[in-house]
């Protein structure tokens, strides 16, 4: 599981002095992070999810949604324990504990993959979101966000289309599998978000992937601010 520590992005930092209160970035070198602050933490964590999200939604609808303050550490704890559990449970899977939520990456080489130019689940993909699908059942006060994104072969069209494909194929089967469609969000991106090289076999390989996103949802926020208040 990936945590960094970076400097603050000097936009957020200027908004946390125009808020009045401390704030902190939990970010790895591509400058994936959460804001953290005190009270203002769901406004600069907006400001910075925005210009993080232009390359790469999912970080973006993690750090946009930030609680910040004890609320916030109350909710990190939480997401702590599913992070290290789909760790465990999905060898291969790029977990990134991001502030309040979790970032999780499945390409070629992790648990969760597609045969080429193809968009069914694969059973030893099967076996992984079974697993994946009994961790969002013992936490079911999230949000989940599934993405598809492909490599630089083929047309726009082609890759935006098997994108979706792929993304709806991973929401259907969670769903399927007895997780309430009301808690996704899938959206799809073709070729225009690239994490690595498409110059190279193992960038393209990599960037054919599905991301996942999951974060608090109403009932969480409102747990952790009640729980928070009282201590």
């Amino acid at each position: 599981m990936k945590i960094g520590i970076n400097k603050f992005l000097a936009l957020a930092f200027s908004a946390a002095l125009l808020f009045g209160c401390e704030a902190t970035k939990n970010a790895n070198n591509k400058q994936k992070g959460a804001v953290i602050g005190a009270g203002s933490g769901a406004v600069i964590g907006g400001v910075v999810g925005n210009n993080v999200g232009k390359g790469n939604t999912a970080l973006g609808a993690i750090i946009g949604g930030v609680v910040g303050g004890a609320a916030g550490g109350y909710i990190g704890n939480r997401m702590d324990k599913q992070a290290k559990q789909i760790e465990q449970e999905i060898p291969g899977a790029e977990v990134e504990r991001v502030g309040e939520g979790i970032n999780v990456t499945f390409d070629e080489n992790s648990g969760i993959y597609f045969d080429t130019e193809k968009y069914n689940i694969n059973e030893k993909s099967r076996d992984a979101l079974h697993k994946l699908v009994g961790i969002f059942k013992e936490y079911p006060d999230t949000e989940i966000l599934v993405e598809g994104h492909t490599d630089s072969a083929g047309s726009d069209s082609y890759n935006l289309t098997l994108s979706k494909n792929r993304a709806q194929a991973v929401t259907n089967f969670l769903v399927s599998d007895g997780i309430s469609k009301g808690r996704f969000d899938t959206k799809w991106y073709g070729e225009s978000q690239p994490k690595y090289d498409n110059s190279t076999a193992e960038g393209r390989a990599k960037n054919r992937r599905v991301e996942i996103a999951i974060v608090a949802n109403e009932q969480m926020k409102k747990e952790a601010e009640e729980a928070t208040d009282e201590n």
